[in-house]
Order: structure tokens, then sequence, then C-alpha cells
């Protein structure tokens, strides 16, 4: 049973919607709309308790100095950046071969590592947190970038196998059998005919990949430590002293961290929707 779309609805329920909406929408950008507000007021509206009322006065543009020019910030950017773009590079790049493999090639156990791939995604990672960590230290790869961006390409490949292999699947085979007729190798067929057409759904999972390693917190506090290898996320942290914690500087600092996945996903908004959609409606 399909919802009943609104515009054949009464209009008291078309008001009530329209109200409701804006309603809704306020509700939740509330926490970030605080934080906006935290990272414009002045160290002493948190001392003095003054946490939810006016600004005693606007001191946004001290406050992202000090997080630019003042904190490590700037490294723990670029150290984001050397993290995320690798990572989303290797689990796109691998998954479009094995999700080439999976959806195009029939041969047995085919059907058993596709689950071995989904069975992946279902495993609580917090319970891989000790064997990670101590994988890492075995391989010298402790408190590295290289140690994280490999062990994110690991636990992303699953989700993106997943994902790369039903959108082949949805493809036109004949296109494939046609290439084979004509003689083409399987290589070019997967180069040239079948990777084009996945164009929309790399740009989908480039989106949300970008967006799930760069807003990770847990394995960057977990396999990292110190400025000269953890991300934004955990540098954020950098700036709670041993007694007190600078919530304005905080405040800040996660507005900025914050600006890069935005940034991605409404450059990408047009490939992210096509490529989640593509095939929805026949």
């Amino acid at each position: 049973m399909f919802p009943k779309p609104i515009q054949n609805s009464s209009r008291g329920w078309q008001a009530t919607y329209q109200a409701l909406v804006p309603t809704a929408l306020v509700l939740w950008l509330l926490p970030l709309i605080a934080v906006a507000i935290f990272s414009i007021k002045p160290d002493v509206d948190f001392t003095t308790g003054n946490y939810w009322g006016m600004p005693s006065s606007f001191e946004g543009a001290s406050n992202y100095g000090k997080v630019f020019f003042g904190s490590d910030m700037p490294r723990y950017l670029l150290n984001s950046v050397l993290i995320t773009v690798p990572t989303v590079i290797g689990a796109v790049a691998l998954s479009c071969m094995t999700g080439f493999a999976l959806g195009v090639y029939k041969f047995r156990g085919n059907l058993l590592l596709f689950f071995m791939f989904v069975a992946g995604n279902f495993v609580p990672f917090q319970i891989l947190m000790v064997p990670v960590r101590d994988l890492t230290l075995d391989m010298g790869l402790y408190n590295t970038k290289t140690g994280l961006v490999l062990f994110h390409i690991a636990f992303q490949t699953g989700f993106c196998t997943l994902f790369m292999r039903n959108f082949i699947r949805a493809l036109p085979f004949e296109l494939i059998e046609a290439a084979r007729v004509e003689g083409v190798a399987e290589w070019r067929i997967f180069w040239f005919v079948v990777l084009p057409l996945m164009k929309p759904a790399i740009a989908a999972l480039s989106v949300l990949i970008f967006t799930f390693i760069w807003n990770d917190y847990f394995w960057a506090v977990v396999l990292t430590q110190g400025a000269e290898s953890q991300p934004v996320t955990a540098g954020i942290t950098s700036f709670n002293a041993q007694y007190r914690a600078a919530y304005h500087l905080m405040s800040a600092g996660s507005i900025v961290a914050a600006l890069p996945p935005v940034a991605m996903f409404f450059l990408m908004q047009r490939h992210f929707i096509a490529g989640l959609t593509l095939g929805a409606v026949k």
C-alpha cells in the first residue's frame, strides 16, 4: 500500500503538512544550530553558564582564527584528506572489479563469496577493536595513516561490493554478450563497456564512502594518536584541556570539520541521486 500523495489530500491536511515540515526540519537541525551558535560565543559564556542565551559578544572571527592559526587543525584536516581520498579510491576500485566478477561470471562458489562480502557488513566493528589494534602493532602500522587507510579499505570493500554487484546485475547483459561475440577480451569489456555505465554508481558510492571515512571517529581513536596521524574528527578533542574544555573552539572546529562532506555532497548531488535511483523506475 503506497501513501496517498499530499496533493490529493484535503486542504486541512496540506496546511498541517506544510506547517510540520519546517518544524521537523528545525528540530532535526537543532544540534547543528547549537554548535554553530557555540562557535561564535566567547569562552566566558561557558564559564558563567550562559549556554543557551544570546552571546555576550560575537567572537566568531577570533574563535575560527584560533582554530586555523593557533592549533594543529590544518594538519588534522590534511591527515583526513590523506586518509579519506586513498580509501575512497581503493575501496571503489576494488569493489568495481569484485562486483564485475560476482555480477557477470557464473562459477561455483559465486553466491558463497557474495554472502561472505555481505556477512562482513553485519559484524559489529567494536568486537574487532582489540584484534585489529594488535594486528596493526604487529605489522608496524599502528599510529600511521597507511594503517588506517588499509583498514578502512578492507572494512568498506564488503559494502561497496554489495552495491556494485547489484548495480552491474541490473545492466543489460546483452551488451556484454555482444562484445564477447565480437571477440573483445574480458578486461576490455570491463574497462570500455561496463565501467562507463557504472559512472552514476561510482559517483554515488564515492560520496557515501567519503562521508563514512571522513566522519569516522572510533577507528581514528583506536588506531592513531597524535597530530602526525590523527584525522580531524579525533583532532577536535585536542581542544580539551586537563581540567576544562574549550567548547567554543571545539564547536568552531566541528563546523570546519563538517564542511568538506557537505561540500562533497552538493558538488556531486546530481550524480549521487542519479546513482541511487537508477533502475528504481522502469
